[in-house]
């Protein structure tokens, strides 16, 4: 893993952990933009959605295996900039919620937001880490794959290249 990547990993781990400390008391709850945005902490027991709620060791080993993957996969992917960002940011985040979970027994959200009267689910900093990178390498692998068929453009077809 070379050194951009850890940057990335370091700047997302200390964001999230300096928010999720300044927020951190039960109860907080700020409205920020009325009917629209909150700071609203609470704590979360499970993954996306409360999904498997209250089952901390075996998403702490789906992590662990996450993790592992990722790195795993990191691999197939050419050294750039859009990739050292997509990999550290999702490596950051969830090395962030994983923290939450070894040392909390649970991971500290508190951003929400309401459009309406739709309440999305509460995350953090981590989360939103995981979810941009997430969204940088699709970019990045369509990107590739547009580039491995060669120029799609309009311009460049029936004409001969010097």
């Amino acid at each position: 893993m070379n050194y951009k990547k850890i940057i990335y990993i370091f700047i997302v781990l200390l964001l999230d952990q300096t928010t999720k400390c300044i927020i951190g008391t039960s109860n907080f709850f700020y409205e920020v933009i009325p009917d629209f945005f909150y700071i609203d902490y609470t704590s979360n027991t499970g993954a996306a959605f409360s999904i498997l709620s209250g089952h901390n060791i075996i998403l702490v080993l789906l992590t662990i295996a996450l993790c592992v993957m990722i790195y795993h996969i990191m691999y197939s992917y050419k050294e750039s900039k859009l990739n050292n960002a997509a990999f550290g940011l999702m490596f950051g985040g969830i090395l962030g919620n994983l923290a939450d979970r070894l040392f909390i027994g649970y991971v500290r959200d508190f951003i929400s937001f309401k459009l309406g009267s739709v309440y999305f689910p509460t995350f953090n900093v981590a989360d939103m880490a995981i979810c941009i990178g997430a969204l940088l390498l699709i970019i990045s692998t369509i990107k590739e794959e547009l580039n491995k068929d060669g120029n799609k453009s309009r311009r460049s077809k029936g004409k001969k290249t010097r």
